[in-house]
């Protein structure tokens, strides 16, 4: 039986994904996230509704260690057959970091850590482990395009440059914005999606990179560092009108959650490789990324460097993504 790990698999779109994916397409689960004691109630009410396998693993998508060693507890259990076959990898968890920057255990820019790095290494740790024909999706963001709504709205993207990023703040230089550091580093999403895609087709691949955007959701948490003031009001019914006027693109836990199941799924979505597609207004559209997004320099520089970054081993790189 085909399975799908999900990093934040527990919470939000993540949880009405593994709802969707367990329900509509029957597929078992791995739940990834930082908090077990927050994962298994969530695991074991998904089991007993669905009858469908979920494991659990511990996974901090900001500490490589974490990273590491999740994925070897996944290797582990795909070996010894708890963990069927391995179809879908959904890089779902991230998050937004505000107020004054923060280094991960690794000394690493938060947001940076969070949202690239991680993902970048669970992928390189896991690609050769997904079945033919499988795919692997990562949450991205509109907010990658500063030529967009979203992309004005939140902060206008820098240069993604890996090692500017990962040490953002540092000796003596001004830190960015929180906002702009979330942009960027979904700007550096897509680049990643679209490059892991030009590698697994050099490779002879069967394997698909998808980027999804879920759209402005803010009942997920993603503003739970903003003042509570903010918090409220972003989920008023007055603020997501004024922010569909002026073009924000809006999302919604359940049609969300349930489009990132479809692209993990459906086979409708079976040439989805080196696309990208967002939740918006109740629909599930491909769209257009950025101009930068396209750019492979960029990409190929923005890979070598993560890789340096995350001190990737011989053994540890996948080998069609080299």
């Amino acid at each position: 039986m085909a399975t799908a790990l999900i990093t934040g698999g527990h919470a939000g779109i993540g949880l009405e994904c593994a709802r969707q994916l367990a329900s509509q397409w029957k597929y078992n689960l791995v739940l990834a996230g930082r908090n077990l004691d927050r994962i298994e109630p969530m695991a074991e009410q998904l089991r007993k509704q669905y009858r469908v396998k979920v494991s659990t693993l511990k996974l901090d998508t900001s500490s490589l260690g974490s990273v590491r060693i999740a994925a070897s507890q996944l290797c582990k259990l795909l070996d010894s057959g708890k963990v069927d076959t391995l179809q879908a990898l959904l890089c779902n968890a991230g998050g937004r970091h505000d107020g004054a920057v923060t280094y991960s255990v690794d000394g690493y820019e938060t947001t940076f850590a969070t949202n690239c790095l991680g993902n970048f290494l669970l992928i390189q740790l896991l690609e050769e482990r997904i079945a033919a024909n499988g795919r692997i999706v990562i949450t991205a963001s509109g907010t990658h395009d500063p030529d967009t709504p979203d992309g004005k709205m939140v902060g206008k993207v820098v240069e993604p440059d890996a090692v500017a990023l990962a040490n953002d703040g540092k000796d003596g230089r001004k830190a960015l914005s929180g906002g702009v550091r979330y942009t960027t580093s979904k700007l550096c999403t897509m680049l990643y999606a679209y490059e892991i895609d030009r590698r697994l087709r050099r490779a002879g691949s069967s394997v698909a990179s998808i980027a999804f955007d879920p759209g402005s959701i803010p009942e997920t948490g993603f503003l739970r560092g903003m003042p509570k003031p903010v918090q409220w009001l972003a989920k008023s019914a007055l603020m997501k009108f004024v922010m569909k006027r002026i073009g924000v693109t809006q999302g919604s836990l359940g049609f969300s959650g349930a489009s990132l199941a479809r692209l993990a799924a459906d086979p409708a979505y079976a040439n989805g490789s080196s696309k990208y597609f967002q939740s918006s207004s109740g629909k599930l559209i491909e769209r257009r990324s950025s101009k930068m997004s396209y750019d492979e320099g960029l990409a190929n520089k923005l890979w070598n460097d993560s890789k340096q970054l995350v001190r990737l081993a011989p053994g540890e790189e996948a080998p069609q993504l080299r």
